[in-house]
């Protein structure tokens, strides 16, 4: 079996083009990075030598880039200001990932605020329909599965399916699947016949060939906790021989994979990609 192609969230701290040296000093074939401050609503433009230099870095290194969108936006929320400047700040994005040449850009699918999925779901259709049609980015806008949390829109595959049967271009868009998110939301991941069932579900209401990243975490919460809450990789409920098996199976192995993992005195970013690369050997 190929090596399997792993990495972590970095940071961008000083410089963009930073991010591209901490992914290679972690080990990483792939990394996810913020472009800008993931705390605020404003960020600065991008420079066309800044640009260069973190294109540059990503040529000489061979890593794949990933980008994801800030924290505030919510593409489903029913306060018409929060939801235009989420438009707005996922447009900008789009163009800021085409500027600096990165491939995919991963968004959270946001909160309905209570008002109902079905109101949610038309709001984040309208808002990513929106965004797509203000840039002319060739990036690939990757929605990704959410836990189950109160209010929460996409924590389950045929919603997600639904959201993208309503775009107009849905040929930009595809799928980043989240392990502890899905866990969480309860899709089984710990046994063959767990993630068997779990992959069928989702090949039937949104395809395989929407499938282009992982985000792969373990979990603090149980099955069907709706608990957002990642773990280290083989400790937390998923644990190590869910994750053997996950990395075993030809549909996740094919993809890149990112661990948005702790850093803390148990392990650190090297050492949970150590750990990915151990249980797919």
């Amino acid at each position: 079996m190929a090596q399997v192609k792993v990495g972590v969230h970095v940071s961008i701290a000083g410089s963009l083009d930073l991010a591209v040296d901490r992914a290679k000093d972690a080990g990483c074939n792939v990394f996810q990075q913020f472009s800008r401050n993931p705390r605020g609503w404003s960020s600065k433009p991008l420079s066309d030598p800044d640009c260069e230099l973190y294109k540059k870095k990503i040529a000489t290194t061979g890593l794949l880039p990933v980008d994801h969108m800030p924290y505030l936006p919510n593409l489903a929320s029913p306060k018409p200001e929060i939801w235009d400047k989420s438009v707005q700040s996922l447009t900008a994005e789009l163009d800021r990932c085409g500027k600096l040449g990165i491939p995919y850009l991963v968004t959270h699918l946001g909160h309905h605020l209570g008002d109902g999925i079905a109101g949610g779901r038309a709001r984040v259709i309208k808002a990513i329909n929106t965004a797509l049609a203000s840039s002319g980015s060739a990036t690939m806008l990757l929605l990704e599965n959410t836990a189950g949390e109160k209010n929460s829109v996409g924590s389950s595959f045929e919603h997600i399916g639904a959201i993208l049967a309503g775009l107009s271009d849905d040929k930009r868009v595809g799928v980043c699947f989240d392990t502890c998110h899905a866990f969480a939301a309860g899709y089984e991941l710990r046994t063959a016949d767990g993630i068997a069932s779990t992959l069928a579900q989702f090949d039937e209401q949104i395809g395989f060939s929407r499938l282009r990243l992982i985000h792969l975490n373990d979990t603090k919460g149980d099955l069907g906790s709706g608990l957002d809450r990642h773990e280290h990789i083989g400790m937390g409920y998923i644990g190590e021989n869910g994750f053997r098996r996950i990395l075993h199976d030809p549909v996740f192995v094919r993809l890149p994979l990112v661990c948005e993992t702790p850093v803390d005195e148990r392990r650190d970013d090297r050492g949970n990609i150590a750990k990915v690369r151990e249980l797919a050997a």
